[in-house]
């Protein structure tokens, strides 16, 4: 029975996986005081970064308003902070390897022309 659960534990990347939610969750803080951030220099400008009350025809939009600008901000932070640069950064240190014959044409080429070389001539 524990050996079925430590076999659960060291199975997979369960390591990997708690490690990414831990950073992912660290990081959610830090988008959302970008976001926070960047709504407030909105208000700056336009007077109030939370458009809750805003109601255009007797329409309550506002709190659709703020969390479609909120989204908007935080897709921008996430692309701009962390997927460009790690993207500048992945193909710097672990450029793509140049295209050419995939692995498995090359190891069935060899296997044929090991096959033909097999062959009597004659047969």
């Amino acid at each position: 029975m524990l050996g079925g659960f430590k076999n659960f534990l060291l199975r997979g990347n369960l390591v990997e996986l708690a490690t990414a939610f831990i950073m992912a969750a660290a990081f959610a803080a830090v988008v959302t005081a970008t976001v926070d951030v960047l709504m407030d220099l909105i208000g700056k400008i336009g007077g109030t970064p939370n458009f809750s009350s805003y109601n255009p025809g007797g329409v309550s939009v506002g709190a659709w308003l703020t969390a479609l600008i909120s989204f908007v901000i935080m897709a921008a932070v996430v692309y701009f902070f962390i997927v460009t640069p790690f993207t500048k950064a992945k193909e710097r240190y672990f450029p793509s390897a140049p295209p050419g014959t995939p692995e498995d044409t090359m190891l069935l080429r060899e296997i044929r022309d090991a096959l033909k070389g097999q062959q009597t001539p004659g047969a």
